[in-house]
Parts: structure tokens; C-alpha cells; sequence
């Protein structure tokens, strides 16, 4: 037991003294030889900066700190933390050293770049038997660094080739690689082998390495995800294809590809002289532009200058489908240049981008042109609702474009769309509020195109109400619902839902125009310190709007004009101060709308100081003497609506006329209908048309129906007795103008009956009237003829007529009815009964019968007239003067009311019952007829007697 314990101390204190001995040696000693044995196993100078330790359990190795490896400015340089080499034992007891193996710790191997002036890929021709290892190391070449790199390079002897297998680190992805250097025959041909593996895909290269240091052969690389070994989307990958290294040139021609199904073919070169850059060609029937944006963007910048050569004839960019994709984009550390971009997008859009990046500012030049604007605006997800299908379609232009971190800038813009020129440009600031800057210039704008039919406030509030911004904009002529705009500006803003309008010019209809205000957008707008003002030296340009049959005279139009709206409030209740000068007429108004329902109520007054001067210049050549001289007044309240308008109170004074009333306009009918009561303190109506050739002007009758209960104290009407106490019912209906239930007093009398006028298509108007008069006392002459009534009272004048034709000439020619007068102690002018039945007692008669039948007046009891009247010429049925003492007269005859001629003979009986009769007959125009007297049988009477 003892002697095995003695043993086993001895055991013990043996491998102490081994482990601990060396640590006690000091090898400073050795440095230069370990610096020799290591260059001679590496093949390049090693030096030696830090402490030499020696260990011999568990096996004997040689540590060197802060070790160089390398020197030659254009050769492989090595800094490495420690250098270890393990020794073989039976050589290192008897003092020889004798490596087995080296392992750089730590190492930090810098590559030489560009590699052209660097040795030959291939084994050192001293390289023979040869293992050693890397150990958390690091491989720089250039910019690219590989880290965590642990790798065994081995070689079995002279005729064997150089193999390396190990694993790195590059940006974030683990790898492995396997790499075999064949040694050169006597050709100077080396075989070269490299395979890189990671995650499932796998890239190798095989080839020859050729006498002058170049590289010929294949590449091949697939794997399940793309995205683990190049910035691209996450999809299968497969390539191959020829690939050729000198010191110049890495260059990979015909390559094919499949990018997760798709064909593609492709070339890379990677140039090293005279400055190193890559270069990149891929054309693709098929690409997702979307999902490489997406990579390129996460990706860090490239460590060469990177030139990409893309084409696709199939490709998509945030859902927008692209053909024929064409372009250049070369990436220098953060600078990007775009050149020849060039895609279809729908409606056959070309359109053409080239630029390039300054730190975070990417500046684009971009040309467009296409036949269908709107189509490529509705897949770029601006579809234009509510505007017309047929317009937005060809354009063509130019922009300039900046990109920055916090903003998109549009500085040029010069395009031609439909024809229109358009210039201008616009920024769009990003952030938590954006918001956005336009302003442009358009010689020809057409809003009826771009504006929808009604605006949805909810809507346009919900799309404004997330950004702020400006707009400016200029237009030289712009088309809205038909009328032209000229010169006009915009200036606005909208803010948190808000738009104001700092100022809108324009020139229309020879009227300047200014507009200023704002309005809270929401489901409720509000407006605020509305301004609409319109003034113009004449008005003819704004009455020339106006349809064809309100147009007013040249000498109204002439007038200057100025026109002003202010308001504010809640669209539903907006309410509008209005005035307005024309001339010496001013209008006044306050207003409320509810524009939600196009709707208004409010106040009007309309003044101006000369009645008749004013219709006078409204409707030139017209005779408006019957109105009276005096000032215009209207005031009325009104409310108006898309079913009509009405005033339930309105005051006219017109010169003489006065009048008040409420009337209400229907227009949710199938006709507008008129309707209300009208009570005229004093009413004056024009001379009605007795006369004339030309059609009466009776198409607005047909437009429209009415319903209208009249009232007036006093109605005047030229050439006709007054009317007082007037009531009446007008009907317009289908056509037909009907004045119903007359009732008034004329002349102390009672007036009674009604009267139509009927407008049928295609045939001629037809008028019938039935009046009756009675009690009513004649102050002058009844029908203003040399032979005439002028005074009496007219027991009773009843009258039935119809007439039809499209004037007055014809009406009267084709006038048919009953005519029956009555008046009672009257006078008679133009002819003399009581001198008449005097004549028979004279010696010499016939002088005195001429003077009673040529001249005169004749008292009388009663008058009594029956005509029957047809085509225009009244038939005296009966007509029979009864003048007391003065004995009886009778008439008869017709008169041609179309001609205005007669034919009627009045006859008496002077003197005895069995005396002839004596006639007065008169024939010709109604106004001068012609008189002859029938004298003589009763001449011969009396000679006989």
C-alpha cells in the first residue's frame, strides 16, 4: 500500500511539475524561434509582439499574443489575438520543436482589394503536408466582412490539393463553406471547388484556375428562400450559369433563373479596376415589384457600387399592374440614380423616370403620355367619381419629382390633358397630420367634367378632415354648367376640416366676379364670413343668361351692375344679406338656405324711382303710358324649394298700380302651377289688341296652369269703362285661360259673366265671352262713332260671342254670337227725330229733313239693339228707337267688325201713319262712313197731299 501510494504521489507531483514547470520557464528567449517556426508553417513572416507561454498537458502547445502575420503592402494581412501551435512531445523532450498544428485566435485577415495585383489563387508550392485552423475570427475584404469565422485548412501532402472547411457570419446570416484547391499541372491548371451553404440554399462554384490567375466555370445556387442570402423577397430560388474571374473582372453570363416559378434570365459582372463596381442584369416574365421595394429598402446599403439592369414584361407596384418595365438604378453607398425607367401602365400610359438620390433627397425626372388618363388614374386608385366618362383620356407632359424623408415635392409639372395645358407643381409633407401644397396654371379648365352632380359635405369632410394644405390655382377659361369663366384665380386652404377661401376671381359674362369665406366641413358645413360680389360696367353680359323671352331692352342692359352676398351659418340655415344696384334699381334681400335641401326663405324689396322709365328700358317700343307715372316698389317674403316658391305676402306699386296678395308656384307637377289671390287697390291694364295682322304672343300660356282669385277696387283699362268693385276668377288649365264669375261695377251698373280662351295644338286660338250689363248710366259717347249714343242707362247689354283665329284681325274676322242692348232715356248724337216729324209742317220740308237726318240729337225713351253675328259681320236682327213725341226710328243692316265697315239704314215715319218712310243710310268705314238720304217717295207723298 505504501509503495503505491508513494506511486501515485509521485504520479501527482510528475504531472504538477509538467503543468507547472513550463508556466515557470521564461521563453522571451525563444520568441525569434517561434516567430521562425511559425513563418515557415503559415508561409509568410510572423511577428511576435506579446508574452510566449508553453504548455504540456493535455497536450504540449506553444501561445503567442498579439501576432502579424504578413507585411507586404499588397499581400494577405493578419492581426491575430493568439497563435497556437501544438508541438509533438517526443521531439520537444529531446529540444526539437516539431508543429503539428496551428490555430489563429482571434484574427482579424484583411484580403487585399481589388485583388489585381495580389498572388495568384492557388497552393504555395512549399505548402505541403499543412494543417491549421481559424478560431473566432474576422475576414475583411474591402467593405464586406465575414465575422465569427472558424475554419480548418489541411493538406496531405505535395500532390494533394489545399482543402478549407469552416462556418462565418455575414450580416447577421450563419454559413457554411467547403472550398478545394487542386494543385496546377504542368499546364499551370489548378482545379478550384467552393460550396456556401445557409438555411437550405446552397450556392458552388466549380471551375479551373487558369496559369495567369483567372477562373473559369459554372455557378449554381438554389434554395427555399431568397431573402437569407441576397436583400430580395422571401421566395425560391434557383440559378446557374458560366462564370469567368480575372484580376480585371468577375463576370456571370446566361445566367437562368426561377424565381418561385417565374423564368428569368440574367448577367452579373463585378468590375475591379479601375475602381470596383457591380453590375447587375435581370429580365423576368413576371416580377413583384412590391415585395423587392419592401427588401431593398430594409437592406443596408450596398458595400460596391451596384448597378441593376432590370426588364419585365409582366410586373405589379401596389397593385397597379405594369407592362413592358424597363430600367437602370445604380446604388453608390447611399446615392441612387434611376436612368431609362420606363413601364406601361393601364390605358396604354408610357411613362418614362430618371434620376437620382442626395442623402435622404431622391430627385426624379418623369415624362408620361397615353390616350386614356382616366383609366390609369382609376388603377393608381384616383377613379374620379362623379365626373364624365369621356373626358381625362389623352395627355402627355413632363415633371420633375423630389422624394425626401419628410416630404414629396412635384417643384415642374408641364402636361397637356384633352388639349388643356397645365402647368404648376405641389408638395405633400408626411407626417402624423399631413398636408399638401398645389398650385398650377391651366389655360382651359372644363369643371363640369371633374365635379360631380351634388356635393357629399359628410364625405368631403371625412376625405379633408385628416390633412391641411394649400391651393392655388389660375385658369384663363373655365367651363362651369355651360357659361364660361374667364381669368380666374383661386387662393384657399383647408386646415382640420376647414376650407377657406381666401380669394376666387374670375371674369364672367362680362362681370368681374369675387368670391371670399370659409366653411367647416362635417355632416352639418358651416360657413363663415361668406363675400360673393359681382360687378360689371354693363349688364348686358348677366341678362344675356337670362332665357330668350326675358330678355330685357338695350338701354336696361347697358346699366352698370353691382352685386353683394354676405352670409354665414350652418348650411341647413345659411343665412344671406343680399343688395344690388342696377342703375337707379335696388334690390335688397335677407336670406336663409338649407342647402342640404335646397331650400330659402326670406324678404325681398325692389325699388326704383321711375316706374315707366324702367319698363320702358325693359321692353323698348312698348306704349306703358296706361301704368301711370310713379316709382316701382316690390316687397315680398318668399320661400322657395325644389317643389316651388310662394310669398305669402307681397306688396306691387307700379306708377298708378297698387296691388298685394300671396301667390305660391308649383313645379312638382307635371306643369308649373300658379296659384294665390290678388287684391289691386288700383289696377291698370294695357289697350287689349283690337286690331293687327300678327299672331298674338300666347305660347306662355300653354307652359304652365294657374289658379288666381282677383280683386280690385279699381280697374282701368284704355278705351274702356272703369271697373270697380272687380271680382274674378282666372284658371289657366290644359290650355285653356278661363276668367270665371265676373263680377263688377261699371258705370253705376252691375257687370256679370265670364270669358275663356282656348290654346289647342295645331289648331287656332278660340276666344268666347258672355257678359251682361245692366243699370249702368252712359256719361259720354258709347262707341265714339259720328252717329252715337252719349248718354242714358243701359237697362240691360247682354252679349255671347266666340271667335277663333291667331290674331286679332282674324279673331275678328271669324267672330259669331248674339249681341242685345237696352238703353232707356238717352240721347242720340248725329241725328234729330223731333226736327224730323217738325219738317212735315213745314211749307218747304226738304231742307230741314236733310239738317235732321245729317245732324242733331234726339232725345229718347228707349234703345233697343238685337244683332246676330257671324264670320265676323253683325246682322241687325232688330233695333228700334222709341223717342216720345218724337215718334219711332228703326234700323237695319250689318256691320263688318273684321273690316270695320257697315251698311245700315235708319228709318222714321214724319209725319201721318200712311206718310213713307223716310232713310238715312250709312255705308263705308265705320269711323267716316258715307251718308245718303232716301228722301223722295215721301217728298212725292207730300207733293201729293
Amino acid at each position: 500500500m505504501t509503495r503505491r501510494r508513494a506511486a501515485f504521489l509521485v504520479g501527482i507531483l510528475a504531472i504538477l511539475a509538467l503543468w507547472l514547470a513550463p508556466r515557470a520557464i521564461n521563453w522571451e528567449g525563444q520568441r525569434e524561434r517561434i516567430a521562425a517556426l511559425a513563418t515557415r508553417e503559415l508561409g509568410r513572416p510572423v511577428a511576435i509582439s506579446g508574452p510566449l507561454r508553453l504548455t504540456l498537458l493535455p497536450q504540449p502547445m506553444i501561445e503567442a499574443s498579439d501576432v502579424v502575420v504578413g507585411g507586404a503592402p499588397d499581400d494577405i494581412g493578419v492581426a491575430a489575438r493568439a497563435l497556437r501551435v501544438t508541438l509533438a512531445l517526443p521531439a520537444l523532450l529531446i529540444g526539437r520543436l516539431d508543429p503539428r498544428e496551428v490555430v489563429l485566435v482571434g484574427a482579424e485577415i484583411r484580403l487585399p482589394w481589388p485583388p489585381g495585383n495580389a498572388p495568384a489563387l492557388r497552393p504555395p508550392p512549399w505548402l505541403t503536408t499543412f494543417d491549421a485552423r481559424i478560431e473566432e475570427s474576422r475576414v475583411l475584404m474591402g467593405e464586406v466582412a465575414l465575422e465569427d469565422v472558424a475554419a480548418r485548412v489541411t493538406s496531405g501532402g505535395s500532390l494533394d490539393a489545399v482543402r478549407a472547411t469552416g462556418a462565418f457570419a455575414w450580416r447577421g446570416q450563419a454559413m457554411n463553406f467547403a472550398a478545394a484547391i487542386g494543385r496546377p499541372g504542368y499546364d499551370g491548371i489548378a482545379t478550384f471547388e467552393l460550396s456556401v451553404a445557409a438555411d437550405g440554399a446552397r450556392a458552388q462554384v466549380r471551375g479551373v484556375l487558369v496559369e495567369d490567375g483567372g477562373f473559369d466555370g459554372r455557378i449554381e445556387a438554389s434554395g427555399p428562400d431568397l431573402s437569407l442570402v441576397l436583400p430580395a423577397p422571401p421566395i425560391a430560388f434557383r440559378a446557374a450559369g458560366k462564370l469567368q474571374v480575372s484580376a480585371e473582372l468577375l463576370a456571370a453570363d446566361d445566367i437562368a433563373i426561377d424565381l418561385a416559378g417565374v423564368p428569368a434570365r440574367g448577367a452579373l459582372a463585378l468590375r475591379l479596376v479601375p475602381s470596383p463596381r457591380l453590375d447587375i442584369a435581370l429580365s423576368s416574365a413576371r416580377l413583384d415589384l412590391d415585395a423587392w421595394a419592401a427588401a431593398l429598402r430594409a437592406a443596408p446599403p450596398p458595400v460596391l457600387p451596384t448597378a441593376l439592369d432590370l426588364a419585365a414584361e409582366v410586373a405589379s407596384f401596389r397593385g397597379v399592374p405594369l407592362r413592358r418595365l424597363r430600367g437602370g438604378v445604380f446604388r453608390e453607398g447611399e446615392r441612387v440614380t434611376l436612368s431609362d425607367v420606363a413601364a406601361i401602365l393601364p390605358g396604354e400610359m408610357a411613362v418614362d423616370i430618371a434620376g437620382a438620390s442626395a442623402g435622404q433627397r431622391l430627385e426624379l425626372s418623369l415624362r408620361f403620355a397615353g390616350p386614356d388618363l382616366r383609366t390609369a388614374l382609376t388603377a393608381l386608385g384616383l377613379p374620379l367619381p362623379g365626373t364624365r366618362p369621356d373626358r381625362q383620356r389623352a395627355v402627355e407632359g413632363r415633371a420633375r419629382l423630389v422624394l425626401e424623408e419628410a416630404q414629396f415635392a412635384m417643384p415642374e409639372m408641364n402636361a397637356l390633358v384633352d388639349g388643356a395645358r397645365l402647368t404648376g407643381g405641389g408638395v405633400w409633407r408626411y407626417g402624423a397630420r399631413p398636408s399638401v401644397g398645389i398650385g398650377i396654371a391651366v389655360d382651359r379648365l372644363d369643371l363640369d367634367t371633374l365635379l360631380p352632380d351634388a356635393a357629399d359635405w359628410q364625405v368631403a369632410g371625412q376625405r379633408l378632415g385628416g390633412i391641411d394644405g394649400n391651393l392655388r390655382i389660375a385658369a384663363e377659361v373655365v367651363a362651369l354648367r355651360g357659361q364660361a369663366l374667364e381669368r380666374v384665380t383661386l387662393d384657399a386652404g383647408f386646415e382640420a376640416g376647414r376650407i377657406a377661401v381666401r380669394r376666387l376671381s374670375a371674369r364672367a359674362a362680362g362681370a368681374d366676379l369675387a368670391v371670399s369665406g370659409s366653411v367647416a366641413l362635417g355632416a352639418v358645413p358651416r360657413f363663415a364670413d361668406l363675400s360673393i360680389e359681382a360687378t360689371a360696367s354693363t349688364a348686358g353680359g348677366l341678362l344675356a343668361l337670362l332665357p330668350a323671352t326675358w330678355q330685357p331692352g338695350a338701354a336696361f342692359a347697358e346699366q352698370p351692375l353691382a352685386l353683394r352676398f354676405n352670409g354665414a351659418g350652418p348650411a341647413d340655415a345659411l343665412a344671406l344679406r343680399i343688395e344690388g344696384d342696377l342703375a337707379e334699381l335696388r334690390v335688397e334681400a335677407q336670406v336663409t338656405l338649407d342647402l342640404a335641401q335646397a331650400r330659402g326663405q326670406g324678404a325681398l324689396t325692389l325699388r326704383h324711382p321711375g316706374a315707366p322709365r324702367l319698363l320702358a328700358s325693359l321692353w323698348p317700343g312698348q306704349e306703358l303710358g296706361w301704368i301711370g307715372e310713379g316709382s316701382l316698389s316690390v316687397i315680398a317674403g318668399f320661400l322657395v324649394g325644389p317643389a316651388g316658391a310662394s310669398s305669402e305676402n307681397f306688396e306691387l306699386v307700379a306708377g298708378q298700380i297698387r296691388t298685394r296678395g300671396t301667390l305660391t308656384l308649383g313645379l312638382d307637377g307635371p306643369r308649373p302651377v300658379l296659384a294665390g289671390r290678388i287684391a289691386a287697390e288700383r289696377l291698370m291694364l294695357p289697350e287689349p289688341p283690337w286690331r293687327g295682322r300678327e299672331p298674338l304672343s300666347l305660347d306662355l300660356l300653354g307652359r304652365f296652369d294657374a289658379e288666381i282669385a282677383l280683386t280690385a277696387q279699381r280697374l282701368e283699362v284704355p278705351d274702356l269703362p272703369v271697373m270697380e268693385d272687380l271680382r274674378v276668377g282666372l284658371r289657366l288649365a290644359g290650355g285653356e285661360f278661363r276668367a270665371s264669375g265676373i263680377e263688377a261695377r261699371m258705370a253705376g251698373g252691375a257687370l256679370a259673366g265670364e270669358w275663356s280662351l282656348t290654346l289647342a295644338p295645331a289648331e287656332a286660338p278660340r276666344l268666347r265671352a258672355s257678359l251682361r250689363l245692366t243699370d249702368a248710366a252712359l256719361t259720354g259717347a258709347l262707341l265714339g262713332l259720328p252717329i252715337d249714343v252719349t248718354s242714358g242707362t243701359i237697362s240691360e247689354a247682354a252679349l255671347a260671342l266666340e271667335a277663333i283665329g291667331h290674331s286679332p284681325d282674324a279673331l275678328a274676322a271669324g267672330l259669331a254670337g248674339r249681341v242685345r242692348i237696352g238703353i232707356r232715356d238717352g240721347a242720340l248724337r248725329g241725328i234729330d227725330l223731333a226736327a224730323l216729324q217738325a219738317a212735315f209742317d213745314l211749307p218747304e220740308p226738304e231742307a230741314a229733313l236733310r239738317q235732321s237726318l245729317l245732324s242733331g240729337n234726339t232725345g229718347f225713351d228707349r234703345l233697343d239693339v238685337v244683332a246676330e253675328l257671324a264670320g265676323g259681320i253683325a246682322h241687325i236682327e232688330q233695333a228700334a228707337i222709341a223717342a216720345g213725341n218724337a215718334g219711332l226710328a228703326t234700323a237695319a243692316g250689318q256691320v263688318d267688325v273684321a273690316r270695320g265697315t257697315l251698311d245700315v239704314a235708319i228709318t222714321a215715319r214724319p209725319g201721318a201713319a200712311e206718310a213713307p218712310e223716310v232713310a238715312l243710310r250709312v255705308q263705308g268705314l265705320v269711323a267716316d262712313p258715307r251718308r245718303t238720304l232716301e228722301l223722295s217717295d215721301w217728298l212725292r207723298w207730300r207733293a201729293a197731299r
